[in-house]
């Protein structure tokens, strides 16, 4: 049988390409080495998290799967950085890791035109400089017109604990050989990263009383946009712990039986999420880590130790653990590790995740140098779409960077390349006041449901949310309001009291008070707080943000838009930049390499310096 889209590597990239393809009309194999483990958790048992949570919500709102699936798993759900502005609230839910993988296989049996097969592959079968199928350890051929690999830590893994290695993707899972080998031999350029877990912990065996206590938020969210019902899973507490300087000794006697300090492992590891060995030689100040205790399921005994990765010897991890006030007794069930695993230099595809070398070949996940459940399923669900619109001959679906965060994400990889394992932030935004959490759906999903990725009821749900929002936002910019209405309200909320009428939106204006703070009052708004469903609920905080962070949602648009003048500047493919010698070294030579499609995209490179664009400006006869 002939695909229009093979998928290789179930995993949270090739769960969501798979979806996207198949929901989008193309008949998909997904191949996977074990079906049993489809989407699943590798490391922390958590969806979300500053910047994280934000592309979760925008793969909800384009038609991915990740958002509903984290809701139904979801044990405890907590909005962090509320503090802060609203473009720096960020979801994040711990789920169950048994049922996350449970409903997305589920979820994925639901596509009709979606096929499995469990294998491993070990070649792509490429004829001209196309990908046109794969061929498996089991000696099957399957023909496919797009080829997506999602191959996460599985291409030569290898797993150390101590000065123990052992092949491996996961612990106790073979790791995949055969693919970076072809491709290397193709001219892709092909390198070493690493990643860590910690220890898995027997929670029979930790003395909570020790622990500080983390709930999640009373408030009940999530992350779909959906009017989907489900049964909510037991909500669980989260705890905080401390290391000492008992347990940074504890590993500084042994850190030579590392395998990051002594040499064996060469490749390059994550800089946000390092093992706990790295903390104690990088932060020599410091006495103590926060670390954060995590449960591993509804009701499973099983925790995870957030920030406490190590590859160290199994008994070095053990004594260190147990210098943790209230681990002085612990118990796991299996070690923390590191992993060697190969990735492709992410400045070899392009926007739409294909490969620049091999027509029809998309790489997604970990492959293009990311770390990350999140930042994988947005490559996976961009890759899917795109591989479909390639097969129908239709125009790629590309994101801007003033769009989404998954613009943010793939401009970075394609341009910038990565030196060390790529993860979201914030920071990496120039545009987030409009890359809220709160208002993905208003960003996304017309754009999804024009693919045809998102279904009609989500999309007249979106576009009804906002009608109403905007009702309501000129009935607030019309309204006015006497002192003596509103006077009493603003004393209790310690704002200065008005002296003369003034218009709604400008009493809404001030930080301190919120629409639920003049419903109760004031008749023109009291419809809005009637009712208390998560409908209202986001209906509210939308009109919120629209009144008080107006003037710099308004400001960046501005911004996007200059920008956007640039990339109407087209730089054609055909360039010698290395004949451009009033260009400066480095930037002839980034300009080759990556090959970038207009002036904006250039002036994102690493190395390309102003001068530089103000060069190819005038070559452009501009």
């Amino acid at each position: 049988m002939e695909y229009d889209v093979i998928v290789v590597g179930a995993g949270h990239a090739g769960s969501e390409a798979a979806a996207a393809a198949a929901k989008m009309g193309s008949k998909v194999l997904l191949v996977t080495m074990d079906m049993t483990k489809i989407a699943q958790m590798s490391c922390n048992p958590a969806m979300g998290g500053i910047a994280k949570g934000q592309i979760v919500r925008e793969i909800d709102a384009l038609g991915g799967l990740s958002g509903i699936i984290t809701d139904k798993s979801s044990i405890q759900f907590r909005m962090l950085n509320k503090s802060k502005g609203p473009a720096m609230w960020s979801p994040r839910a711990q789920c169950d890791r048994i049922k996350f993988s449970i409903f997305w296989r589920e979820e994925l049996e639901k596509i009709k035109n979606l096929d499995f097969w469990q294998d491993v592959v070990i070649k792509i079968i490429i004829e001209k400089g196309k990908a046109i199928g794969i061929k498996t350890k089991l000696g099957r051929k399957i023909k496919g017109k797009a080829i997506i690999l999602t191959t996460g830590t599985f291409m030569n893994g290898l797993i150390h604990v101590g000065r123990n290695r052992m092949d491996g993707g996961r612990i106790s899972e073979p790791h995949s050989t055969g693919l970076s080998e072809q491709m290397k031999a193709i001219g892709l350029r092909v390198g070493r990263m690493k990643t860590g877990t910690p220890a898995r912990i027997d929670g029979r065996s930790i003395n909570f009383k020790k622990l500080v206590r983390q709930s999640g938020d009373p408030e009940r969210r999530r992350f779909t946009y959906d009017e989907v019902k489900f049964k909510r899973l037991i909500q669980r507490d989260c705890y905080i712990a401390h290391t000492n300087e008992r347990v940074h000794e504890e590993i500084r006697k042994k850190i030579k039986e590392s395998p990051i300090y002594n040499g064996t492992i060469q490749s390059i590891g994550p800089r946000y999420c390092p093992s706990i060995e790295d903390k104690i030689i990088t932060f020599k100040d410091k006495d103590t880590h926060q670390l954060f205790l995590e449960p591993e399921g509804e009701y499973t005994i099983e925790y995870y130790l957030n920030g406490f990765s190590s590859s160290l010897p199994l008994e070095v991890q053990i004594a260190a653990l147990r210098k943790i006030e209230g681990f002085e007794k612990a118990h796991i069930f299996r070690p923390g590790y590191a992993i060697e695993y190969d990735y492709f230099d992410p400045t070899q595809i392009k926007h739409t995740l294909e490969t620049k070398e091999i027509e029809n070949l998309y790489f997604a996940g970990q492959i293009n140098g990311t770390t990350g459940y999140e930042e994988a399923a947005a490559q996976g669900i961009m890759s899917g779409i795109n591989a479909n619109l390639k097969t129908n001959n239709m125009e790629p679906f590309i994101l801007a960077r003033d769009e989404a965060y998954i613009g943010v994400l793939i401009d970075d990889l394609v341009l910038k390349g990565v030196d060390e394992p790529y993860r979201m932030f914030t920071s990496r935004a120039e545009f987030r006041m409009l890359l809220r959490q709160d208002n993905a759906d208003y960003r996304l999903t017309g754009k999804g449901f024009k693919i045809g990725l998102v279904e009609e009821k989500k999309y007249n749900r979106m576009i009804s949310k906002y009608e109403r929002r905007d009702q309501w936002l000129e009935i607030i910019e019309k309204t006015s309001i006497k002192p003596e209405k509103v006077n009493n309200i603003l004393e209790e909320k310690k704002s200065s009291r008005l002296r003369q009428g003034v218009k709604l939106r400008e009493i809404l204006l001030r930080p301190e008070i919120k629409i639920d703070d003049l419903a109760g009052r004031i008749d023109e708004i009291k419809q809005l707080v009637e009712k208390e469903d998560d409908y209202s609920k986001e209906l509210k905080e939308s009109i919120e943000i629209a009144i008080k962070y107006g003037g710099y949602i308004n400001r960046e648009k501005n911004m996007a838009e200059k920008l956007k003048r640039l990339e109407s500047i087209k730089l054609r493919r055909d360039i010698d930049y290395l004949r451009i010698k009033s260009l400066s070294t480095e930037a002839r030579q980034k300009l080759n390499k990556v090959r970038p499609k207009n002036i904006a995209q250039a002036s994102r490179i690493s190395g390309v310096s102003p001068a530089d664009i103000s060069v190819l400006l005038i070559y452009m006869g501009r």
